[in-house]
């Protein structure tokens, strides 16, 4: 049985509980911890909130909830990524396997080439498996994007240096580098992505190269390890969140905003390739509490 949205229990505490009192903070919290926030960060949210709506004299849930939105919307952060023409970009995919990785760069490889108009190749850069080399290509046809890729167990590091060379040839553009993500061999996979991220930040025009992470928006606290630990490996500029459609609790875009000042760049919001669109902060934050825009 799929676990509730925080908005969907937001609306049952709303009814269970309609006094302000130390009771529905309690529950408040057990729910934002629930919803992927942390319960570090939930108890500290919520102790503001009690503060806050104590000092103010805040007089019922519209005015509480409203609190509660201002409270959290330093975290929601947002990023622009917007690679210019005439350079060379690399955007480094990462993230673990089974997270939507390949499918998330054909979608990002299409939004970019209908929407900045430059050319976009596809490096297939988790040369450790040859499915994901098939993938990989099997969505470049359908696309329409070229792709770079070389045999299985070839050295991802020269797939994103031809990639580059690629892009170069044509006047500029952008390579979105599919990675591995073996992360139960953790020490084989640092010194991995180090090595790619040497070369990428090598033949990336300067100021034009940035590391996305992927994170499955229905993974909870495992996504914030997921950041971490990429984060530490090579760095982490911005995420792309998938599975966004489903009834996911969604607090991790805020617990990495918090946590570790990650930024959340897109979201994949179903199965086709047109189903990928900006991170728009105000709106997250209206469907993650169920409050809708004024």
């Amino acid at each position: 049985m799929a676990r509730l949205s925080f908005a969907e229990n937001l609306k049952r505490l709303w009814s269970k509980r309609p006094s302000i009192d130390g009771a529905f903070f309690e529950d408040l919290t057990d729910m934002l911890i629930e919803g992927d926030l942390g319960a570090k960060t939930a108890f500290e949210i919520v102790e503001r909130l009690e503060k806050n709506a104590a000092a103010q004299g805040l007089p019922d849930g519209d005015a509480i909830l409203a609190e509660l939105m201002s409270l959290l919307a330093p975290y929601a952060l947002e990023s622009a990524l917007t690679p210019e023409p005439n350079v060379v970009t690399i955007y480094l995919v990462l993230g673990v396997n089974g997270v939507g990785k390949t499918t998330s760069v054909a979608k990002m490889g299409l939004w970019y080439s209908n929407t900045v108009k430059i050319p976009v190749v596809l490096a297939a850069c988790d040369t450790f498996r040859a499915a994901a080399i098939e993938q990989l290509q099997f969505h470049g046809d359908k696309t329409g994007l070229r792709v770079v890729a070389h045999q299985s167990g070839s050295d991802p590091g020269a797939v994103v240096f031809d990639a580059a060379d690629a892009v170069r040839a044509k006047g500029g553009g952008l390579v979105l580098a599919d990675t591995a993500g073996r992360l139960h061999n953790k020490e084989n996979l640092v010194k991995e992505l180090q090595k790619i991220d040497r070369i990428a930040a090598s033949k990336a025009d300067p100021g034009c190269y940035k590391k996305i992470l992927v994170l499955d928006a229905t993974t909870g606290q495992n996504g914030l390890r997921q950041a971490e630990t990429f984060k530490e490996a090579v760095g982490v500029d911005a995420i792309i969140l998938t599975k966004y459609d489903s009834s996911a609790r969604g607090g991790i875009a805020l617990a990495c905003g918090k946590e570790l000042g990650i930024p959340v760049a897109f979201v994949g919001t179903g199965e086709g390739y047109g189903d990928f669109a900006r991170f728009d902060a105000a709106s997250y934050l209206s469907e993650f509490t169920g409050h809708a825009r004024s």
